[in-house]
């Protein structure tokens, strides 16, 4: 008996309780699934307006309470998990308790598993694991934004190429023109024709100011793309394995060290650095004009060493 004891410690101790407690919310979740699967069965059989007072009156819960339940069930109850805890399809799923499921329903279902791979729920606090998803969620928005002004600036960039064209021919023509009018008042010229030639010469000028114009604005608008190229997310080559599992032991290493509003925004701006390296290296593969795709190649080169001079 005294041998039991003095094997016993807090440490021991803590560990059993831990363990006690990850048991009682993974079936806390379980349970949580089979309710939700027989409220939606319930509220399938009400009628029309009975949902709320036979949820208060036959099961005391509210209708908030209520509809998290059956949205668990209804993302996590099919084809996942079983009252007994078996794991169907998500290794995953199965890590998760009540709360981090909740929290989780915010991410769309096909998402949602990625998610859980890339972040050890385990060690993640309420509090981090909801920052994780606001972090997510932020990125995905800059990402959609950032594509919605790349398409933007696409457009614009086409539609000057379109103008660029329809001048370079206006001005082909033009000078056709030119030609054509100095031959014939030379002819007129010739004849004596003085009526002709007035209304040559006239026509000669409109044309040459017209032609003029038309150089002004090609110069006007290969300077405008010169000035402003398209900036589009992209990428050169496959980052280097090396280089890819040290961003990786890096994002792990920020993922557990969320303590204090310094290290979160540190893990912001490093993901958000990490995910736009990504979206230029597969840009820049994509660049099929050799000498833009070089030009582009050097500055992204130039923007590393000098980072690295900075650190």
């Amino acid at each position: 008996m005294n041998q039991l004891t003095t094997t016993r410690d807090t440490s021991l101790i803590a560990s059993e309780i831990n363990s006690i407690k990850e048991q009682t919310q993974k079936i806390f979740l379980l349970s949580s699934i089979e309710i939700g699967k027989r409220l939606v069965e319930a509220k399938h059989m009400l009628p029309h307006g009975e949902w709320g007072n036979w949820l208060e009156e036959s099961v005391s819960y509210s209708q908030r309470t209520a509809n998290n339940l059956m949205k668990i069930y209804e993302e996590y109850g099919k084809d996942q998990l079983t009252l007994q805890g078996e794991v169907d399809n998500s290794q995953a799923i199965s890590k998760l308790n009540y709360t981090q499921a909740v929290a989780l329903l915010s991410i769309p279902s096909d998402e949602r598993e990625e998610f859980i791979n890339e972040h050890d729920l385990e060690s993640m606090s309420t509090r981090e694991l909801q920052l994780a998803i606001k972090e997510k969620k932020e990125l995905e928005k800059k990402l959609k934004l950032s594509e919605e002004k790349a398409e933007r600036e696409k457009e614009a960039k086409d539609k000057s190429l379109k103008q660029f064209k329809k001048l370079e021919e206006q001005t082909e023509e033009h000078q056709d023109k030119i030609t054509d009018l100095k031959q014939q008042l030379e002819a007129a010229k010739r004849v004596g024709d003085e009526k002709e030639i007035e209304r040559l010469t006239s026509s000669l000028q409109s044309t040459e100011t017209a032609l003029g114009e038309a150089q002004e604005r090609i110069q006007t608008l290969e300077k405008q793309l010169k000035e402003k190229p398209i900036e589009v997310p992209a990428v050169i080559e496959q980052v280097p394995e090396d280089i890819q599992k040290e961003l990786e032991a890096l994002r792990k290493q920020v993922s557990s060290q969320v303590d204090n509003d310094s290290i979160a925004k540190f893990k912001f701006c490093f993901e958000s650095l990490v995910n736009g390296f990504n979206e230029i290296l597969e840009t820049l593969n994509q660049i099929e004009d050799e000498e833009s795709s070089t030009k582009y190649k050097k500055a992204v080169k130039g923007l590393l060493d000098k980072m690295q001079e900075e650190l």
